[in-house]
């Protein structure tokens, strides 16, 4: 009975390593004594994931892959784009009390070190090609047990994926050190490489990306058939948020040019964190539900733009415009019938 015991123990002790969940939703609680509200909504902000149910290989006797796009402009879609954030131009960044947007939650978790970001290209040849895209082959993290607030190296690399740079200074700084002998002049740094010498300019202006600037959310998931439930099932594999990809005219108007994926999470990750987090109803303020429950009921509407296909390619490259709409009912259609011709005789 003792041995049984200790194990039992053991075992606890390695469940709860194992379950580390990420606990972080905002409840708005004022000050000391004040509740803002008949009762403190704790339930969400403080309970456990639900795993997913254990699926074989040999359970799942079929399944297809599926990528998908979640248009935020759409109406139902709107629980994931606001409440809006803002960051201001001295950093200080805005955030609702109770409930935040998708991407003001994903946004903080990354900052913190809590979510991997998987950048869509290589790193290495940023500009020169290497892109994977969904593929989750270049995480980029900071060292263990620092964040974005306290590793330099893990800063830098993430002003790619949550921020635009503007253009670097024209005009050379002055030095303006009055103990300094070249007081007055314009600043000068020295390649301790090469000796060579050039000016210093005003560093580019950075601009961090805000629940506005997020138009869709694309997801990438597996829909399988599992024999020992005898249900059709899915799971999201990962996500990525996506902008629109802007360049200057000749005049320096701004001019969208298309979409861009800025990086992927691995979605299971995600989970831990989601789970924590407000999702609004806007027909009944006591039974709100989290973001994790929102994606697990697909309480959302998405638009498939491929599948697993021989030529591996997307729907917009043989489909256009209303036709595209169309094949993307077909793959959804055709997947709900395989559960629907599994019960017909």
């Amino acid at each position: 009975m003792k041995k049984l015991f200790v194990v039992s123990l053991i075992m606890l002790g390695f469940s709860a390593q194992a379950q580390e969940e990420i606990k972080g939703g905002p409840v708005n609680v004022p000050s000391e004594g004040i509740i803002d509200g008949v009762f403190i909504q704790e339930h969400i902000p403080t309970k456990r994931m639900i795993p997913y149910e254990s699926v074989r290989e040999a359970d799942a006797i079929w399944s297809r892959r599926v990528w998908e796009s979640i248009d935020l402009r759409e109406k139902i879609n709107h629980t994931l784009y606001y409440p809006l954030d803002d960051i201001s131009t001295s950093g200080v960044w805005t955030k609702n009390s109770s409930r935040w947007s998708l991407w003001t939650i994903i946004r903080t978790h990354v900052l913190n070190g809590d979510l991997t970001l998987f950048s869509p290209y290589n790193p290495v040849l940023r500009g020169f090609g290497g892109e994977d895209g969904d593929q989750l082959k270049y995480p980029i993290r900071p060292q263990p047990g620092l964040n974005f607030y306290t590793d330099s190296a893990f800063r830098e690399a993430m002003v790619y994926y949550l921020a635009e740079l503007g253009p670097e200074g024209t005009v050379p700084l002055i030095d303006e050190d009055p103990n300094s002998p070249n007081f007055g002049q314009n600043l000068i740094v020295t390649d301790p490489v090469t000796g060579a010498q050039s000016f210093v300019y005003d560093p580019p202006d950075t601009t961090w990306y805000v629940s506005k600037d997020i138009v869709q959310y694309r997801l990438k998931e597996d829909w399988f058939f599992d024999k020992e439930r005898s249900v059709l099932d899915v799971r999201i594999i990962a996500i990525a948020p996506v902008k629109y990809s802007t360049e200057k005219d000749p005049n320096g108007r701004v001019q969208i040019t298309g979409l861009e994926e800025m990086f992927w999470l691995y979605f299971p990750h995600c989970r831990f964190v989601f789970n924590n987090y407000f999702v609004y109803n806007d027909k009944n303020d006591a039974q709100w539900m989290s973001f994790d429950d929102l994606f697990w009921k697909r309480r959302f509407n998405a638009v498939a733009y491929k599948e697993s296909n021989t030529y591996d390619r997307d729907i917009e490259t043989y489909r256009i415009g209303v036709d595209a709409l169309w094949e993307s009912e077909r793959i959804k259609n055709e997947i709900r019938n395989i559960e629907h011709d599994v019960w017909s005789f």
